[in-house]
């Protein structure tokens, strides 16, 4: 089975950020011991100060989607919600390896 990456970028509403990459970054470490993801690094652009970026890769695209459903990935998406001001999927990958992975 391929593995399945997705790179995408969430905009917060002006001045929340630093609030959307803390989240994420919880969403990050809700994951250490969560097999099927492989890698999710947030990352944030110096010269966009609301974006939030987050490179995903998973073990497959099934494995992504119920990640979706876990208690504690639904409880971070309802407090990021409030300070989203949109989301964009910049791509959607095939990962091939490399470090990290």
């Amino acid at each position: 089975m391929e593995k399945f990456g997705i790179y995408g970028k969430l905009i917060a509403k002006e001045g929340e950020r630093e609030q959307l990459e803390a989240i994420l970054l919880e969403a990050a470490e809700s994951l250490q011991n969560h097999d099927d993801c492989e890698l999710y690094l947030v990352s944030v652009a110096p010269e966009d100060s609301n974006a939030v970026y987050v490179y995903e890769v998973w073990s497959s695209e099934n494995a992504h989607q119920a990640s979706l459903s876990l208690k504690s990935t639904q409880t971070l998406i309802q407090r990021a919600k409030p300070i989203l001001a949109g989301m964009e999927r910049i791509s959607t990958l095939v990962p091939r390896g490399g470090k990290g992975i």
